[in-house]
């Protein structure tokens, strides 16, 4: 039997007041529908990176619904999860190849894994490639497949590619964060675009006192009466973090005690973080100010939320990303942003919601160099950040999406009144006040942001289906 994860309760009541209540209000009549439903979720690794964070939060939610919903992860060796990391970076892009050996060390975990699959369900969420191969050797039985891809394929390594297609024809629908990370030849029919969202409530983003938040980051070594800049997020050279020390350097020139923080999450299922944690502490160990964490250290949620709470500028240079939960994180606590224009980034930040978009080292440190320099600027974007957190990257409405597919790939059940989902068509979201609107012979479209509106406009066959 694979290993369950074990999740806490929650209740989606405790969510008004927080989140906007048109959406708590048409979630919770859609989930009347699917009450009683069996539900389970599989990835690869309990903790240490994005999937897993939203899972802790949507599978109790999803209980709370009366929808019965399990978290699984896969049973893998350090072999395996060498494998899963070539196919991860190489769907991103990445010079990777996979041996015969490579190829046969992921089939023979997909076939173990799925013998140990033993429970029934009615609807089936694979999360990103590692556990991708579930469905060949097990069989479909009565049950609706979704395959959830949380990285940007948009240009993948195409021997990689070929590799995994093989798997993913069965499949009755996936999932992805933005339209433009679909890869060339994808053959999975319905295509779902749902951006993931953060939980308020969690330890991470609840509210936290600014005293106790003090008290938090001085007791691990952080002095509080120097500014402070900091990227959280996993080691890996897709976040950047030797560019992050390069930009830091620059600021310092003229921001001479500035302190830089890499906190970092170590997951189970990454065998390269380690030797990218490796390359951080050589290039920091000379300089007393940059201060490098990890959850094995002792440095988790809570220390996360003080650090995201009381840095000056959050910094997340991504050079390529599914989403980077971690925008919105810092978003939703009223702390500026400096990020790449990567991935789902963007989009949490559209309009100039949050903080300031770069490309490259110089830029990042100019970018914050400005928001150091400028409160007044830093507080006002910060603050536009956290209104557009609240409308459109909150658990509930990606809940709502969730249910909406779920909806979609049931046959011969009634939709309720008054839970019918206006959604973006560039983004996927669930829109309850739009931004913008566009009315057209086949209809009126809603937008989350102006820059959505934009976009549409640049391709309306793409994203309206018709002609420009």
């Amino acid at each position: 039997m694979l290993q369950t994860v074990d999740v806490g309760k929650r209740s989606l009541a405790a969510y008004r007041g927080v989140a906007p209540d048109t959406i708590l209000d048409d979630l919770t009549r859609l989930a009347e529908i699917f009450r009683g439903a069996r539900v389970v979720h599989i990835n690869a690794t309990p903790y240490g990176g994005g999937v897993s964070e939203l899972l802790r939060s949507v599978v109790p939610l999803m209980n709370d619904l009366g929808i019965l919903t399990d978290w699984k992860i896969l049973s893998g060796d350090d072999p395996f999860f060498q494998v899963t990391k070539k196919i991860h970076n190489g769907m991103q892009g990445a010079p990777e190849e996979l041996t015969t050996k490579s190829r046969e060390t992921y089939l023979a975990n997909a076939e173990k894994n799925a013998r140990l699959f033993e429970e029934r369900y009615d609807f089936i969420f694979i999360h990103d490639p590692q556990p991708a191969g579930l469905l060949s050797f097990r069989g479909k039985g009565d049950a609706r497949w979704i395959w959830r891809c949380h990285i940007d394929t948009s240009h993948p390594n195409r021997a990689i590619w070929d590799f995994l297609k093989g798997f993913l024809a069965d499949y009755d629908a996936a999932i992805f964060t933005m339209r433009e990370f679909i890869p060339p030849d994808f053959p999975i029919r319905p295509v779902a675009i749902i951006p993931p969202a953060i939980d308020p409530l969690s330890p991470k983003n609840m509210d936290l006192p600014a005293r106790q938040a003090r008290q938090i980051l001085a007791w691990i070594g952080v002095e509080l009466d120097r500014p402070l800049m900091t990227q959280v997020s996993r080691f890996d050279p897709w976040k950047d973090p030797l560019g992050v020390i390069a930009a830091y350097r620059l600021v310092r020139e003229e921001v001479p005690n500035l302190q830089l923080a890499l906190v970092g999450s170590m997951a189970l299922d990454d065998t390269e973080g380690w030797e990218i944690y490796r390359q951080i502490t050589t290039e920091s160990r000379n300089d007393p100010l940059i201060h490098v964490f990890t959850n094995l250290t002792g440095v988790g949620n809570i220390e996360v939320n003080a650090f995201q709470r009381l840095s000056d500028v959050i910094v997340q240079k991504s050079i390529r990303e599914g989403f980077g939960l971690v925008v919105s994180e810092a978003m939703w606590k009223g702390t500026p942003v400096v990020a790449g224009r990567a991935g789902g980034i963007p989009l949490q930040m559209a309009d100039g919601a949050g903080g300031l978009l770069v490309e490259g080292v110089e830029a990042c440190a100019e970018a914050t160099l400005q928001l150091l320099k400028d409160s007044g600027r830093a507080g006002d974007l910060a603050r536009l950040g956290r209104e557009r957190v609240k409308e459109y990257f909150l658990t509930p409405r990606l809940l709502l999406n969730h249910l909406s597919l779920l909806l979609d790939l049931s046959k011969g059940r009634t939709q309720p009144r008054g839970a019918a989902l206006q959604q973006d068509p560039v983004c996927g979201m669930a829109v309850e006040q739009p931004a913008s609107e566009v009315a057209t012979a086949r209809g009126r479209y809603v937008f989350c942001s102006e820059e959505c509106r934009r976009r549409s406009q640049t391709d309306p066959a793409h994203y309206l289906g018709q002609a420009a």
